[in-house]
């Protein structure tokens, strides 16, 4: 059966995702530091686990199957999900795929890279929208239906 694992430090979709997996009946893993309220929603699982870089993550990419969706931002988590044969999106609707899955790491790399190399530059990414919201929607839905079909 599909499971929907939410990477929730700092994830703006947590609502939208909860009622897209109760509309679908299938198991969401809210998982994180801590920090959250937990829900009453008996498909909702909230899983704090201890402090620590990427614990979540590990977390996370110790469940995630073929069949399963993950929701993250967190671009190496993804890598690992697609890798086990996972669908993956980003809190904006963005896919992440066997196809991209390369790009988008080497690109994160490479801000990486270009933002130790110039600690005074300013910036970070747009603010996230109501579009946003609206695109990730559509693809959560897409991608449960999608990966219902591989189960």
């Amino acid at each position: 059966m599909t499971s929907l694992y939410i990477d929730a430090d700092a994830c703006p979709v947590k609502e939208e995702a909860e009622r897209v997996a109760t509309r679908h009946k299938i198991k969401m893993f809210v998982v994180s530091n801590g920090g959250l309220r937990p829900s009453q929603n008996p498909y909702v699982e909230t899983v704090i686990v201890p402090d620590g870089p990427d614990i979540a993550d590990m977390w996370i990419a110790d469940r995630a199957v073929r069949g399963d969706v993950v929701v993250t931002g967190d671009i190496p988590l993804a890598a690992k999900c697609v890798e086990t044969g996972a669908r993956v999106i980003k809190h904006n609707g963005e896919a992440l795929t066997q196809a991209n899955i390369g790009n988008v790491l080497a690109t994160r790399d490479l801000m990486t890279d270009l933002r130790a190399a110039d600690p005074f530059r300013q910036g970070g990414g747009k603010p996230f929208s109501k579009a946003d919201r609206s695109r990730f929607l559509e693809a959560l839905e897409r991608e449960i239906r999608a990966a219902a079909k591989l189960v």
